[in-house]
């Protein structure tokens, strides 16, 4: 289990954006969004979920671990394909209810589970007015 505890977010709004004290505002349902972008490239890979565990293992080991809301596990990425997201570096935005997380992908770098290097394969454009799902990348 985890040995990293987070304090709760302070009332005080210039603590909270300006301080030194990373205090996750998780939601009702204690996740936090993480955001999840290469480390080379800067391509979004994916967005998925932390809770609090999930959040702490990725800081103690320094490979992303998420909370899976279908299955409601944790779970480290790339656990079964080989295709772990080595943490390069872990940010928050301002309110600190977001984190960002840049990676560096192992195995053959998909981070999909369809296969793909990206989540965010599939585009969206209008056609006649109303909205279509266009070529893939």
């Amino acid at each position: 289990m985890s040995q990293i505890a987070f304090a709760p977010p302070s009332s005080d709004k210039n603590a909270l954006e300006e301080g030194r004290d990373f205090t996750p505002r998780f939601d009702a349902n204690g996740l936090i969004t993480a955001v999840v972008t290469d480390a080379g490239d800067g391509r979004l890979l994916m967005v998925a979920h932390m809770n609090a565990q999930a959040l702490a293992k990725t800081l103690e080991t320094g490979i992303a671990h998420y909370w899976s809301r279908s299955r409601s596990t944790l779970w480290m990425k790339g656990e079964t394909s080989g295709n772990v997201q080595h943490v390069v570096s872990l940010s928050t935005d301002c309110d600190q209810d977001a984190v960002h997380l840049s990676v560096r992908v192992a195995g053959d770098g998909a981070t999909c589970h369809t296969g793909r290097r990206s989540c965010f394969y599939r585009n969206v454009g209008l056609e006649d007015g109303r909205p279509v799902l266009l070529e893939q990348d």
